[in-house]
């Protein structure tokens, strides 16, 4: 869940000309972080919706900035009762709004058009607190538009959320995230 921000942060890096200096500005309405939590009943899955997203970078450096920012309490997991319990026991969504990330360097050549697979390094904020991480992204480019595409696992435990574990029914300590982030590139 607080991986979608991480995802951004790759869309960033897709610059689509010989420009040093671009921005990434991802589409929301076109981008989604989906999340898969492994139980010992079932497998739950959910999709956050992005809020915002907006990576500056330059391609004569490995450094980034911005930020790509869910909402919290914007999961939907199929079930109202536990999305509910989830955003406010897990997500603490009413002190938290919202989950992010702030892309700061990759390794990886970046290409102007096409795939590049990169690792992005950067700050992954969840109930306020940083904790920082290093994203595989796919990052695709065509002309003025890029996506960004992650698999990662968030150790929402170990990070100091709840574990939803209750009488036989446990969770992973775990959290599977999958980035897909759409938006455009400009100079």
């Amino acid at each position: 869940m607080k991986s979608f921000a991480v995802f951004a942060l790759a869309g960033l890096l897709a610059p689509s000309a010989l420009a040093q200096h671009q921005t990434f500005v991802v589409n929301p309405d076109a981008s989604e972080v989906k999340m898969t939590l492994n139980t010992t009943h079932e497998v739950v899955n959910g999709t956050f919706h992005v809020q915002s997203g907006s990576i500056e970078f330059d391609r004569g450096t490995p450094k980034m900035s911005g930020s790509v920012v869910v909402l919290a309490g914007s999961c939907k997991t199929g079930n109202g009762s536990r999305d509910k319990k989830m955003n406010k026991d897990i997500l603490e969504v009413e002190q938290y709004a919202t989950v992010s990330f702030e892309p700061k360097t990759y390794t990886g050549d970046l290409a102007l058009s096409g795939d590049s697979n990169l690792q992005v390094t950067g700050t992954f904020t969840l109930l306020g607190t940083p904790h920082e991480i290093t994203v595989p992204m796919l990052v695709h480019l065509e002309v003025a538009s890029a996506t960004a595409k992650a698999h990662f696992v968030v150790p929402y435990v170990q990070w100091g959320l709840k574990n939803p574990s209750f009488m036989i029914w446990k969770a992973d300590n775990d959290v599977a995230i999958d980035l897909n982030l759409v938006g455009t590139i400009s100079k």
